[in-house]
């Protein structure tokens, strides 16, 4: 059977023919800009957030033993009694709510507009306490439970199903908080959806372009980072490049089963005190990560994104404590259950780690090491080094170190495959395990 070439013509009438095609488009489009100007707001308020807490530690640096743990116990508080389903990074509630095992019905206990704002809110608030967070994984879950409202507004017969939505609300978190629309997809296809079907391509590349454009309009079409400046890259750089894969591999997978022994509810003393009493081991961890934030001179604080910034610039170096602290503060905060994410924090860590390795082997290839750095502890973190090295390459606008980056990234991966399972595919199977376990709702016989 022979098939002859396309009829444009015919084509072009069919695709005319149905208003409520264009409709249905149309909302999608709507749909894509409100979830970039989500995550924009949220980036607006968390900056804002976290100016005020540096205020309040330049001016009262004690204070912060006070208020950071008290802040830390009302996160949670409010968060377990009316938004369970905002704890954590984000990421791994969407993974769960793209669960085929996961009843339709239950998708809403991840994603949706009301857990959206109380990200936001909650998120905004963790930022304020001076917790090691992040507002990327966030952003995932964000502009997916924005993304998935379109659903209930699409004609019964669109091919647009939820599904594709919650990935298109998913990639375009990351390419919008990242200004890293390549990132975008890549993160749909390796960590959302594990392939990218025609019929739902579309949809999440018009999301990712559109909430970008979004982010653009309000930040400008910069690097996150700036633009590092690499020297040429020569045999010189095999040997400190490798030790930097080796170290956050090792680092990223020890942290990873971390999180999952704490988040997951491992049988130890911690998590049944954690269990017990969830409010005051919440203002112990802010405790600590405020303990650790003064001991650090504030370094550890937040997401350490200006301090990786300082960094590159080779404005300060850091102790080689400090990626350890920052391991330590992060995890914390994350085990407390306060809403936010890792890949800042987790940037943070590899950036410290590579700038480590750059003083102990005194080269003068520091920028490229702590870019080495994000990326690997970042792959190791995740075990998505695809993810990792192209968030990495358009962040710092590192074109010239792509196999670098990538050959640090998968080896880095690799070694953490060794230590630990990946992070968000272990934090969502517990999730949805955990919906599983719960009875049914008892439907009221009358009705």
């Amino acid at each position: 059977m022979s098939h002859g070439e396309p009829d444009f013509f015919a084509n072009l009438r069919g695709e005319l023919s149905s208003w409520r095609l264009w409709v249905d488009r149309a909302i999608v489009l709507g749909y894509a800009i409100f979830a970039g100007l989500f995550v924009v707001g949220f980036t607006i308020a968390a900056d804002w957030a976290f100016a005020l807490f540096e205020h309040i530690y330049s001016v009262h640096g004690w204070l912060v033993l006070l208020w950071t743990p008290a802040l830390t116990a009302g996160i949670v508080w409010v968060t377990r009694r009316w938004f369970p389903g905002a704890s954590g990074s984000g990421i791994p509630q969407i993974k769960a709510a793209l669960d085929p095992d996961l009843p339709p019905s239950r998708r809403g206990r991840f994603a949706s507009l009301r857990l959206t704002v109380a990200k936001v809110v909650l998120g905004v608030g963790g930022f304020a306490a001076g917790l090691s967070i992040g507002r990327e994984g966030p952003s995932v879950q964000v502009a997916a439970g924005v993304m998935q409202h379109a659903r209930r507004w699409l004609s019964p017969h669109s091919t647009i199903d939820m599904r594709s939505l919650l990935v298109a609300g998913g990639a375009a978190g990351i390419a919008a908080a990242f200004n890293a629309p390549l990132a975008g997809v890549v993160f749909a296809i390796e960590e959302l959806s594990g392939r990218l079907e025609a019929r739902s391509s579309g949809v999440i590349i018009t999301a990712i372009v559109l909430a970008g454009l979004v982010a653009v309009s309000a930040f400008g079409n910069l690097s996150y980072f700036g633009v590092i400046k690499v020297p040429r890259l020569g045999w010189d750089i095999v040997g400190p490049g490798l030790l930097v894969a080796l170290v956050t591999g090792v680092a990223g997978g020890v942290f990873a089963r971390l999180m999952i022994a704490s988040l997951t509810g491992a049988p130890q003393r911690l998590n049944r005190w954690r269990a017990r009493w969830p409010i005051r081991f919440a203002a112990a961890g802010g405790l600590v990560v405020a303990l650790i934030g003064l001991a650090s001179g504030g370094a550890t604080f937040g997401a350490g994104s200006e301090t990786v910034k300082h960094m590159l610039v080779g404005k300060y170096e850091l102790a080689p404590l400090y990626s350890v602290l920052k391991l330590i503060s992060t995890w914390i905060t994350a085990w407390c259950g306060v809403p936010g994410g890792i890949f800042a924090p987790s940037l943070s860590v590899g950036a410290g780690i590579g700038n480590s390795v750059a003083q102990f082997v005194a080269s003068d290839l520091g920028p490229a090491l702590i870019a080495l750095g994000m990326a690997g502890f970042l792959a190791a973190v995740t075990q998505a080094p695809l993810t990792a090295f192209i968030i990495v390459m358009e962040m710092v606008d590192g074109h010239s170190m792509v196999l670098s980056l990538m050959a640090c990234a998968m080896l880095a991966s690799l070694v953490s495959r060794m230590i630990s399972r990946p992070l968000y595919e272990a934090l969502a199977d517990h999730m949805v395990k955990a919906i599983a376990a719960e009875p049914e709702p008892v439907k009221n016989a009358a009705a």
